[in-house]
């Protein structure tokens, strides 16, 4: 995939969930449940135990899905992202050694950070994660755009579901969502809910 093909996507999106639980089993029932509700564009981290697994049968069952591998932080992770087939991977921090390796496999990689210099400077080489984003808020945001508005962001972390729509108006390409979008009950609703 394409750093644009992957840009158009999120920003189709909006929200991309972020499964992070504890085991695989309980990954793929929640992705179901994402999948379900119309959510086909989600973030697996490397926390979970068995993702690569994961990751492979969800290609294997749904056409269209495009997976990411959270969590990146050494080229290793990166590796292992590839080698199950990852569209993109994420990171919540600079990760020099995993570029080259996602680069050779044309996989973009969305590197992350929290201080401008961080931030800023992942945001040059694509598009960047800012995290955790509920440290700053909002306005944090805004003023990255406003001294880089040509930076492309994904705030991630700490979001809940209620916000997503002040950080996509604040510019956001789209918005990282976890535990309040992967609790037990109505995704669809909630997601309907968030974006009217």
């Amino acid at each position: 995939m394409t750093g644009q093909a992957l840009e158009e996507r999120l920003r189709a999106a909006r929200i991309v969930p972020v499964v992070r639980v504890g085991a695989a089993d309980a990954a793929r029932g929640l992705v179901d449940r994402l999948l379900a509700a119309g959510l086909d564009v989600i973030e697996l981290t490397t926390t979970i135990p068995g993702w690569p697994a994961v990751l492979e049968a969800m290609h294997a069952e749904q056409r269209g899905v495009c997976v990411g591998v959270g969590t990146v932080l050494s080229a290793d992770d990166a590796r292992r992202a590839v080698a199950a087939g990852a569209d993109f991977c994420v990171s919540p921090r600079l990760v020099p050694d995993a570029r080259p390796v996602l680069a050779s496999a044309a996989v973009p990689f969305l590197e992350g950070g929290l201080t401008p210099t961080e931030v800023l400077d992942a945001a040059t080489r694509g598009i960047a994660k800012l995290f955790p984003a509920h440290v700053g808020g909002v306005p944090y945001l805004r003023s990255l755009l406003a001294v880089a508005p040509g930076a492309r962001i994904m705030p991630t972390g700490g979001i809940p579901l209620d916000e997503v729509d002040a950080w996509l108006d604040a510019g956001a390409v789209a918005v990282g969502v976890g535990g309040d979008l992967t609790a037990p009950g109505d995704i669809a609703l909630r997601v309907r809910e968030a974006l009217s």
